[in-house]
């Protein structure tokens, strides 16, 4: 008889390989965005087309929304980008941008403070490189206000087309730390569509302020399996809501994927 265990044997090896896709991974990274209040609040909409990983020396790559210290994200991370399929192709320039949302709850329609703001750069061997780009605002650490609570920091890779032209005041290098209208930047200068994006998030000091729940990443919000091993988990606690697990979580092959299973048992039986 076919037996259950034969039957899990058969299936975690396909659980397996799903929940180790870019794609599915980026369809947590989405689910992130939207619990944690970055769409609408920060972005209007969020479909990227690529995975977006953030690696800082001393820390590895981080879950979306990981919590770190200031001085762990002090120095430049590299920035890592993968392809949802073959098919789509990360030949172009781009533009590179990484801005404070401040805190979940926060409405920031017409100001973010903009710590990274790179034109031109190009994706060479999965990592973004900025060697022949122009970096109107080099990269500035998160500094957020002691107190003011979990400060979430989105770096956001745009399509930078030819007819890109950067709005007058951003056009010009080695422009410092400031407040800027990141929607207006992107439809002024003719940018295109997020190619990808992710967020960490900093806090200094005690919060004085209240800050908005959000609720966990639920696997209803994902694709067919449950939880994807590199994704992350939104942390149940509502003291610091957008601060995420670090440890890598397996996926179930229970819950969205009892269907599956079921029907494999069923034809398992029949084939018995």
């Amino acid at each position: 008889m076919f037996t259950l265990s034969l039957l899990f044997a058969a299936v975690l090896p396909f659980v397996s390989a799903q929940s180790d896709s870019p794609a599915f991974r980026i369809e947590g990274v989405e689910a992130h965005f939207t619990q944690a209040g970055i769409v609408p609040s920060l972005l209007p909409t969020f479909n990227p087309s690529a995975l977006l990983t953030i690696n800082y020396d001393g820390v590895g790559d981080l879950t979306p929304g990981q919590s770190v210290s200031q001085e762990q994200v002090g120095p430049t991370p590299t920035v890592k980008i993968e392809a949802a399929n073959s098919s789509i192709s990360l030949s172009d320039k781009y533009t590179l941008v990484m801005a404070d949302a401040d805190v979940a709850g926060t409405t920031n329609e017409n100001s973010v403070t903009r710590h990274w703001l790179v034109n031109g750069v190009t994706i060479s061997n999965g990592q973004v490189s900025n060697s022949s780009a122009t970096a109107i605002t080099q990269y500035a650490g998160p500094a957020p206000a002691e107190g003011s609570g979990p400060h979430r920091y989105v770096i956001i890779l745009y399509q930078q087309p030819d007819s890109f032209s950067a709005p007058s005041g951003l056009s010009e290098p080695n422009i410092g730390v400031d407040k800027f209208d990141l929607n207006a930047y992107v439809k002024d200068s003719g940018l295109g569509n997020i190619i990808a994006a992710n967020y960490l998030t900093v806090e200094v000091g005690q919060s004085t302020v209240s800050v908005s729940a959000t609720s966990a990443v639920e696997s209803s919000t994902l694709s067919p399996i449950a939880t994807s091993s590199n994704s992350g988990t939104a942390s149940s606690d509502s003291a610091n809501p957008t601060q995420t697990s670090n440890n890598e979580n397996g996926a179930s092959i229970f819950g969205v994927t009892t269907s599956f299973v079921g029907l494999s048992l069923v034809l398992g039986l029949l084939m018995a």
